[in-house]
Parts: C-alpha cells; sequence; structure tokens
C-alpha cells in the first residue's frame, strides 16, 4: 500500500493534547475533519499508528489537532517529528484539472517549442496560484505559475507537463 504526506507533527501546544501541524495537503479541511483517521509514521519505526481526530482549528501558519483518548500532554510528546499519512485508498476522486501534488512532482516540464526545463521538484502555495519549482539538471531552478496562459497540458500518466513561455518568465 502507498501512503501520502498530509502533515508533520513539529510540536505540542498547550497541556491538554493538541499538537501543532505543519499542512501538507491541499485539503485540510478534509483530511484534518473530526472523526478521520490518520496513520502516523515515525522517524524509527515502520509500523504505523492510528489516530482519530477529536479537535481541529487554525493557529498561525499550523493546525492545532487532538487525538481521540489522547487528553494531555503526556499523550502526544512522544509523536513530535511524526509525519501524519493516508492511505491511496482514501485519496478521494478530484475534479477535471484537479491533480494531486504527488502527481505534479517529479513531471519533466517541456516548452510548447520542445525544449526540456526540468522536473517539477517543488509546489509553493501563495494566495493567488501555485507556483511550481522547475528544477534542470544544470543550472538554477525556474519558477512556474500554474495558470492557464502558461500551463498548456498535463499528462500525469506520462508524467510530463507542456507550458507556454511568456516573455520575462524564464531567466
Amino acid at each position: 500500500m502507498q501512503w501520502f504526506n498530509v502533515g508533520k507533527i513539529v510540536n505540542t501546544h498547550g497541556i491538554r493534547g493538541e499538537v501543532r501541524v505543519n499542512s501538507y495537503t491541499d485539503f485540510p479541511e478534509e483530511r484534518f475533519a473530526v472523526g478521520n483517521k490518520l496513520a502516523l509514521f515515525m522517524p524509527d519505526s515502520t509500523k504505523p499508528i492510528t489516530l482519530i481526530i477529536a479537535s481541529q482549528r487554525p493557529h498561525k501558519n499550523f493546525k492545532l489537532l487532538t487525538f481521540e483518548n489522547h487528553p494531555n500532554l503526556n499523550d502526544v510528546e512522544k509523536y513530535r517529528d511524526g509525519m501524519l499519512k493516508i492511505s491511496e485508498n482514501d485519496l478521494g476522486d478530484l475534479d477535471e484539472g484537479e491533480f494531486y501534488y504527488h502527481e505534479i512532482l517529479g513531471c519533466a516540464v517541456v516548452t510548447t517549442e520542445g525544449v526540456n526545463l526540468g522536473k517539477v521538484t517543488d509546489i509553493l502555495e501563495t494566495g493567488a496560484n501555485d507556483v511550481w519549482t522547475v528544477t534542470p539538471e544544470k543550472g538554477k531552478p525556474q519558477y512556474i505559475p500554474y495558470i492557464d496562459d502558461v500551463v498548456k497540458e498535463i499528462d500525469i500518466e506520462n508524467k510530463k507537463i507542456t507550458i507556454e513561455t511568456m516573455e520575462g518568465l524564464l531567466s
């Protein structure tokens, strides 16, 4: 079974069993909803721990979560640095034109003229649209906005993205 990261527990918060989570998902409302099951993978273990979300709330740039049967700090302290994941069975279907991060990461990016720019190595969330970091084999990364004027075709099966370059887009 394949597992996908949705967040990382970076610290505890207070004494009532809350943990601070860096979210790595496009769907935080869905993934961190009360009652959802998440698998916790600790750095030194291969076996996941199943956790059920008891509460969640935003706090600064984090999500604060509590888990069922973990009412205090001592219950969750050991989970620091753990990765929260979901299984491939829990991904759900997306609308046309929507993609999961793991589908975009690693895709080759080529221009409409056939120039290979590199592979998508990171996705940056901005207020308006995502920006993809495209890293060539040699040279500096390029930053490509995920907008209709630039991204012309996404072929997930062949891991290929075709873009149309605009003036000033590539450095």
